[in-house]
């Protein structure tokens, strides 16, 4: 496959290393869509409204859980959110079929959302409880629901993706017309498993929609240090894999980047690699004060919040107004304090059940 078949959207250079790149022997393809361009208005509004009803639970969930419960004592384990990160689950997610698998990151809690868990059982496995996805009994990130198709992460992000190739061979042999959906960040991008697993994919076409996370650093390590090229899709065409680039904080375009990626994979063509260029407006997890990161960075990603970004589109389109939208904030405010007070009263696993389910009994 040439270089030029990869698609890449060029984006507005906030810092280097999002304009395009121009270094390749082959110019990439461009494309200058404007997103939800077609389709009926009422279609448009009704996708947006959608996309924004997710992001903001997303952002409301984790919001309780880094600023109040893990604060408070209640939180098991370490917390890492996905704050100004939400356009790409959600984005991505809605394309998901029932049969489709996804295999999200810790930084993608909208696809559990999305895919129908409840933010109680959500905030019920953050703190341990027995309503939560594992019963009590995995670190809190560490959750899936195969009868919804959701595999659990594997702390070592990038293991994830040969995974998720796997997956794909499995659905393939079933005989599915279904596709894996596999999530990962920047830095997972740089770790031998994800070369194995892409490598693996493309060498057998298998039905896999890789979605880059491209938050800007690997914990504390900025992409300039991690890879000498200059965007995570440049490593696509290498492998044979169209490869697009899209604004990770349009959840419009992340939405109709994903559509085409999808029909590619469901089509029998390959594996699709999507950097959504996004950034991480927190810290790695919940106790790191992100000091390596310049303030300046901060300040302009804030500008391009995905929330507001999309709130002011739909203002601008017509598709709401804001009363409409401070009604939905509410509602969703008023959700999420039931499910805090659903999952506290959630108790603790029996001591007794500990080995329950960890042995095949004959």
């Amino acid at each position: 496959m040439a270089f030029a078949d990869a698609v890449y959207y060029p984006l507005h250079p906030i810092h280097e290393g999002i304009q395009m790149s121009t270094a390749s022997a082959t110019r990439p393809a461009k494309r200058k869509a404007r997103a939800t361009g077609n389709g009926h208005p009422a279609e448009r509004a009704e996708l947006a409204r959608k996309c924004l009803h997710y992001m903001a639970l997303m952002r409301e969930v984790e919001d309780r859980i880094e600023r109040k419960l893990y604060r408070q004592g209640k939180v098991v384990g370490g917390v890492y959110v996905g704050r100004g990160q939400e356009a790409i689950p959600v984005g991505t997610a809605l394309h998901a079929l029932p049969e489709d698998v996804l295999l999200p990151s810790h930084r993608d809690m909208a696809v559990w959302f999305i895919r129908g868990v409840s933010p109680g059982r959500v905030l019920a496995q953050y703190m341990g409880r027995v309503d939560g996805l594992t019963g009590g009994r995995d670190g809190n990130m560490h959750m899936g629901d195969m009868n919804l198709g959701l595999v659990s992460i594997i702390s070592a992000l990038a293991a994830t993706v040969p995974v998720a190739a796997g997956v794909a061979m499995a659905l393939r042999y079933q005989g599915k017309n279904a596709v894996a959906f596999s999530y990962f960040g920047d830095g997972a991008s740089s770790r031998g498993d994800w070369h194995e697993g892409v490598n693996l994919a493309t060498v057998q076409k298998l039905p896999v929609v890789f979605i880059c996370n491209n938050n800007q650093y690997a914990y504390s390590t900025p992409l300039n240090l991690q890879m000498a090229c200059t965007h995570v899709a440049d490593r696509g065409p290498a492998y044979g894999m169209p490869a697009e680039i899209v604004d990770g904080n349009d959840v419009l375009a992340v939405y109709e980047a994903t559509g085409r990626a999808v029909a590619h994979a469901r089509s029998g063509l390959g594996p699709y690699l999507l950097e959504c260029k996004t950034f991480r407006m927190t810290g790695h997890s919940a106790h790191d004060g992100a000091e390596y990161v310049p303030r300046e960075l901060f300040e302009e990603w804030a500008k391009r919040d995905p929330i507001a970004t999309l709130e002011e589109r739909m203002l601008a389109e017509r598709w709401s107004d804001r009363a409409a939208l401070d009604l939905m904030h509410d509602a969703i405010r008023q959700e999420v304090d039931a499910a805090v007070a659903w999952a506290e009263k959630s108790p603790y696993p029996d001591p007794a059940t500990l080995l329950d389910g960890v042995y095949e009994t004959p």
